[in-house]
């Protein structure tokens, strides 16, 4: 009980109490020597203590403020410089985001039109991937979702290529095993997009540490997702893994307020995607998605971070999905027109950047009308010769799943092809390439 009254006074101080042996000098070794000490050192979270009994919620700390280095306008925020550009390099991004647009509606035009089975539009969200894209080594490896189409096109993937994925003939990559939009070129050092959300995050961090574990590594990996992908466990443990392990890899999250069909707003409380990278103990900026200088300084700078100390980075662009979130969906259904309006006019990040060369000298109407002109014949030349294509062989239904075929494999391709020497009549083998 004396002991109790003696440290009383400490216990309601809440100071630490820090225990020491002896040291070997001491009269007697096994002796403790108490400390009072305001600083925790526990193995799991150092810190101080507190004799306030309080929760920590999300209105005790500021938000995670939004970068931007552009108004809507296209004019350079006060006091900040021009980011200096060059002249080829921006008109390039502009010229792939009106690209973008234009290839968008003629590719969604097609699936409503029974030409192609799907499709997924990147409706204001175009500054993003040019942004991002372009402040990227081509050795870079990209891992994207599903809306990521303009990183692929700054990267070098031609509008054949995209067409022929879609329409899945026999010069698709893939050989019409994916669905539409469903990209990948290891040329390019794009990962081939899967369907289930989320899956992307740990494999990049996986890849991320690979480039760790090689010798003086220049390179990262970049890790396209939405907010609505970020609700994924596969995410939490992406973070985790990239934090502890000390991995190269950017975790860049398009937030474009939807999901699939369920506001932000209901999917996650708290700060927002950003929020949670310094709770994994990850460097974390959010920035403009529509300001595509403001994407590409933070890329830039994430990039840099990322190779040099060995570390992720968390961005998280703030955006809004336009268009459906695909030909599946209505968007009409759980958001007003009036909304869809405003991002497609004051905060389109076309618009702004169109405004933005405009104002230097280096664009106008004549030339707009001129590269919309060039760009629809590209696409709809391109997507007419894509229909005439043959689909794959069929036979490609059995290849790329083993790299060596098991016997159980072989069979079923060898009684398909008995098969169809018994009933071909009855197939559009014509369709199909032969072998």
């Amino acid at each position: 009980m004396a002991f109790c009254r003696r440290w009383s006074p400490l216990l309601k101080n809440a100071a630490k109490l820090h225990i020491m042996r002896a040291t070997s000098t001491s009269a007697n070794p096994h002796q403790l020597r108490f400390v009072k000490d305001n600083l925790a050192k526990f193995p799991g979270c150092s810190g101080s203590f507190t004799n306030e009994l309080f929760f920590t919620d999300s209105s005790t700390n500021e938000t995670i403020p939004i970068y931007r280095i552009m108004y809507n306008t296209g004019e350079i925020v006060e006091n900040v410089e021009d980011p200096q550009i060059p002249k080829e390099i921006v008109l390039k991004m502009y010229k792939d985001m009106v690209l973008l647009n234009i290839f968008d509606k003629l590719l969604y035009e097609s699936q409503r039109q029974g030409r192609i089975s799907f499709y997924m539009t990147n409706y204001g969200e175009e500054g993003m991937h040019v942004g991002s894209a372009a402040a990227l080594s081509s050795d870079d490896l990209v891992y994207g979702q599903y809306r990521e189409c303009g990183v692929l096109m700054w990267r070098g993937m031609s509008v054949a290529q995209l067409i022929n994925q879609c329409f899945g003939n026999h010069e698709d990559e893939g050989k019409g095993k994916q669905m539409p939009v469903h990209y990948g070129n290891k040329n390019l050092n794009i990962a081939t997009i899967s369907s289930p959300l989320g899956t992307q995050l740990p494999q990049a961090a996986g890849s991320a540490y690979a480039f760790k574990m090689m010798e003086n590594n220049q390179k990262c990996v970049i890790c396209y997702f939405g907010e609505g992908a970020a609700s994924e466990g596969d995410a939490h443990a992406a973070f985790n893994f990239a934090s502890t392990l000390d991995c190269p890899v950017i975790f860049f999250c398009r937030n474009n307020g939807f999901a699939i069909s369920t506001p932000s707003d209901e999917q996650y409380k708290g700060d927002g995607i950003a929020g949670r990278g310094p709770a994994y103990g990850i460097n974390t900026i959010r920035v403009d998605g529509t300001d595509v200088f403001a994407v590409y300084n933070a890329t830039k700078k994430a990039r840099e971070f990322a190779i040099k100390n060995n570390r992720p980075v968390i961005i998280e662009a703030m955006s809004y999905r336009v268009g459906h979130h695909s030909t599946s969906d209505d968007s009409s259904a759980y958001r007003e027109i009036s909304e869809i309006t405003k991002w497609t006019t004051e905060e389109s990040p076309i618009q702004k950047l169109r405004l933005y060369l405009e104002a230097k000298g280096w664009w106008d109407q004549n030339a707009e009308n001129s590269w919309t002109s060039e760009t629809k014949k590209l696409v709809l030349d391109t997507m007419k010769d894509a229909e005439k294509k043959t689909k794959p062989a069929w036979k490609e239904m059995f290849y790329d799943v083993y790299y060596e075929m098991p016997s159980h494999i072989q069979d079923q391709m060898k009684e398909m092809e008995e098969h169809l020497k018994k009933y071909g009549e009855h197939y559009p083998l014509s369709s199909f390439k032969s072998e």
